[in-house]
Order: C-alpha cells, then sequence, then structure tokens
C-alpha cells in the first residue's frame, strides 16, 4: 500500500477553530498517562496546571505578565513564517534589546537622562530589529540560512550579555553578583494594575496585534508575504522583491523582540540579569504555530501559554512535577496541534503499488 497526503480544496472555519481545542484535549490525555507513569497525582497536576492560575487575582495578573512578551515576538515571527522566512533567533534578539534598552539606566542610575523610558524602549526595539537584520543580509548576500544564523546569533547574544555583566556592567554594590544596578524610577514602566507586576508591556503586545493583523489583511505588503508564503513561484513572476521581503520579516521579527526584551528588564526585573533568557524567544515559535499564525489566534494561543507557565510553577510544588513536565506538555500541545492541523489541510489517500 502506498500512502500519500493530497491537499484539500478548502478547509471548514470549525475545523480550522477546532484544531487547537482537539489538540489541548490529546495533549491533557497523554500528560494524565505521563503524570501516573511518574508516580504523581496527575489530576492534581492537570488541575494546578490549567485551571489553579484562575483561582487568586495574583496568579491571573501573572498570566498577563507572561503574556505579553510573548505575544508580542509571536506576532513578529508570525509575520515572518507566513512569508516562509524563520527567524529562529528571537531569543538572541530579546537579549540584545535587553541589553540597548540597559544601556541608558546603566550610564546614567540617577535617572539625569531626558525621557529615558521611551528612549530604551527605542534602544531596545533598534537593537533587536539590527541583530535581526545580520542574518537578513547574510542570507541576501551569500544565501545563508536564516534559521542556523539567528540561532548560533542568539548564542553570540549570550556571552555578550555574560560579558557585561562579569564586566563593565557589573554593579560594583551587588555583593559580587552578576547584575547591573538598580534601575531609577523613570527608567521603569508604570504598572496597570495596582498590587500586581503587570504593567503597560501588555498594551504593547495588544497594539502590535492589531497593527499585526492590518499589516497582513489591509496592506500590500502582507498581500505579497501570504503571496510569497502560499506559492512562492507565483510570487516570483509577480515580480514581487524577494530580497525586500526577507530584509522586512526579520527586521520585524527583531523589533518586537527588542521590545519586549526592553520591556522585560524596564518591567519584573528592574535591572539586567543573567536570567533574562527566560525562553521566551523559543516559546513565542509554539504560541505563533499554535495561533495559526493569524493575529487573533496568538492573542488566545500567548493567554494559553501564559497560562500552562504558571500553572507549571504550581504543578511543580502541589504535585510535584519536574519542570521537564511542564516543556514536555508544551512540546505534545504543538505537535498535537500540528498533527490536527496536518489532516485539515491534508486528506490521507491509500492506492496500490505499481497501481497505474
Amino acid at each position: 500500500m502506498k500512502i500519500q497526503m493530497i491537499r484539500r480544496d478548502s478547509s471548514s472555519r470549525l475545523a480550522m477553530v477546532g484544531a487547537p481545542v482537539l489538540a489541548l484535549g490529546l495533549a491533557c490525555c497523554t500528560s494524565l498517562i505521563l503524570f501516573a507513569l511518574l508516580g504523581k497525582p496527575a489530576g492534581t497536576a492537570l488541575f494546578a496546571l490549567l485551571l489553579k492560575p484562575f483561582l487568586s487575582w495574583y496568579s491571573f495578573s501573572e498570566v498577563l505578565l507572561k503574556m505579553a512578551p510573548l505575544l508580542i515576538i509571536a506576532q513578529g515571527l508570525a509575520i515572518g513564517f507566513r512569508a516562509n522566512i524563520f527567524n529562529i533567533g528571537a531569543e538572541g534578539q530579546f537579549i540584545i534589546g535587553a541589553i540597548c534598552a540597559s544601556a541608558l539606566p546603566v550610564w546614567y542610575p540617577d535617572g539625569a537622562f531626558p525621557f529615558m523610558l521611551p528612549a530604551m524602549i527605542l534602544a531596545g526595539a533598534l537593537g533587536g530589529m539590527l541583530y535581526a537584520m545580520i542574518a537578513a543580509a547574510l542570507r541576501t548576500r551569500f544565501g545563508a540560512s536564516e534559521i542556523l544564523v539567528t540561532l548560533m546569533l542568539s548564542l553570540i547574544a549570550v556571552q555578550v550579555l555574560n560579558y557585561l555583566l562579569l564586566g563593565p556592567w557589573k554593579d560594583p554594590r551587588g555583593f559580587n553578583f552578576p547584575q547591573s544596578v538598580m534601575f531609577p524610577d523613570n527608567a521603569l514602566l508604570p504598572l496597570l494594575f495596582e498590587g500586581t507586576r503587570t504593567n503597560i508591556s501588555l498594551i504593547f503586545a495588544l497594539v502590535a496585534s492589531v497593527l499585526a493583523h492590518l499589516l497582513m489583511q489591509n496592506h500590500f505588503v502582507g498581500y505579497q508575504l501570504r503571496t510569497a508564503g502560499l506559492a512562492p513561484r507565483a510570487a516570483h513572476y509577480a515580480g514581487f522583491n524577494a530580497p525586500r521581503m526577507i530584509w522586512l520579516c526579520l527586521a520585524l521579527g527583531g523589533l518586537a523582540a527588542g521590545i519586549a526584551g526592553a520591556s522585560e528588564v524596564a518591567g519584573p526585573l528592574g535591572q539586567l540579569q543573567r536570567s533574562v533568557p527566560s525562553g521566551y524567544g523559543y516559546a513565542a515559535i509554539i504560541v505563533a504555530y499554535m495561533g495559526g499564525l493569524r493575529p487573533l489566534g496568538i492573542v488566545v494561543s500567548s493567554f494559553l501559554i501564559s497560562v500552562i507557565y504558571i500553572g507549571g510553577d504550581s504543578a511543580t510544588v502541589s504535585a510535584g512535577l519536574p519542570v521537564a513536565a511542564v516543556e514536555v506538555f508544551q512540546g505534545l500541545l504543538l505537535v498535537f496541534y500540528l498533527l490536527t492541523f496536518t489532516l485539515i489541510r491534508f486528506r490521507i489517500a491509500f492506492s496500490q503499488k505499481g497501481a497505474a
């Protein structure tokens, strides 16, 4: 028997909406089995993972805090993914954005620099964008894979961070910890809700979502990017500028990651630390695909992954789950989503080998 995957002529909207719901259900069922095999209380673990974040206002506010960087990075990445330009190094661009934003409060610890906070966000955005454009230059000039280049640049960004925090930017009064000075008040993002850590970076992310929707649905550039992803040959024959699209997609992905990095050090961290590489850049890839690479879907998926982040912290305490088990749940969620999404777009056909 020969198995073929044949693309369907069309996919129902109900099936597209139901795919992530089915993926979540399958991930939950599989995780229950895995948790039981680990000898952990499976029901307690799953309850803590998915429902406990909603039981207190502070836990829910932490979900919103986690959602902001995931959402803004995923929106930037999804634009490139839809054009078949794969920026896998948002983590490095996030780190460089955090470093560039931190330069101002490190150099002006008394907060004397005018317009400190807007300048930090701008510096972070430019830093992330320029770092991503290194990959764009290598892709367009030498044909280097942006996947490998952006991934390796992330490793370099970590080493730059280590150098700064163990060297010139190390706080002399920080008891030898690898961290910068604490940022002054005018270098910190305002809080959205009193008594929580949720700040206005969530508003940045929601605005970015609206802009991403307008770009991809209402602008000719968005049409070009969608066409390049769906029908590369048609885009070529239509005369679309491929190098320009590469530069644009990587620049937007880096810009979004840089803003997220700046918001992280100006928000919950309040200084530059070695904990800045938090995995947001990699988790945002899952968020983008779980959202179907659509701005509205990404808003929903970023919220779901944020719930899993906060619920995972609870599950490690209340059910004794290892941290890796939470990461496995995220991986299962992505795998099952890609599986269900594939079956929506394609149908399986069986035929006899050698048949005409």
